[in-house]
């Protein structure tokens, strides 16, 4: 059995629903409200489509191209980190991607689906998450599950999103990004420290 708490708050901080409601807001500003929860559930599938293609075929890919899982979670917590320093020194999530926004029927993909939901950080948890060797299929149905719950999530932030944006606004959601920044910096020094210890034998 996974740690469902710990696992829950990993995704929680990489996919970040409440940082994609402003990215919602401005992707879908031109649309009326049925369109609006069109594009929030096939952002949601598009997204959830995108990380379960991870978490079933990531690690395969990089058997098949030799690369050891200890050095791609090396290196996908070194990532991690880079992009939670992003989160929480740089332009905050929901400010970089308002800018990616562009008029046009494929705002359910970009910027939501990608890479507002389905995030590189999201990509790397998906594979790290459900490594072969260290988790059963159980575990790894157990995980996707819980991915699954946060997007769902995102969807129904989505759908609330212009009362959640009333309530918290912009500097809110930047906030609590910020927030979610320190736990990913965290998690990915951990994912580091692990896969040294795995790498070296140590």
């Amino acid at each position: 059995m996974i740690d469902y708490i710990s696992v829950f708050i990993f995704f929680f901080a990489v996919i970040d629903p409440v940082g994609t409601v402003p990215v919602f807001i401005a992707a879908t500003s031109q649309f009326d409200e049925k369109a609006k929860r069109k594009i929030a559930l096939q952002a949601a599938c598009a997204a959830a489509l995108i990380l379960l293609f991870f978490i079933v075929a990531g690690e395969l890919i990089l058997t098949a191209i030799d690369i050891p899982l200890p050095a791609f979670e090396i290196a996908g917590g070194i990532i991690l980190f880079l992009f939670a320093l992003t989160m929480i020194f740089g332009d905050s999530k929901p400010d970089t991607e308002v800018q990616m926004v562009k008029d046009g029927s494929e705002t359910a993909i970009f910027p939501l689906a990608v890479p507002s939901l389905a995030s590189p950080g999201a990509m790397l948890a998906a594979v790290l998450l459900t490594e072969n060797s260290s988790f059963s299929i159980i575990q790894q149905v157990q995980t996707a599950g819980v991915m699954l719950s946060v997007l769902f999530i995102a969807f129904l932030f989505m759908l609330a999103a212009s009362w959640i944006h009333r309530f918290i606004g912009n500097s809110g959601a930047s906030i609590i990004s910020k927030v979610m920044g320190m736990i990913l910096a965290a998690v990915a020094t951990n994912s580091v420290l692990s896969g040294i210890k795995v790498y070296f034998l140590l």
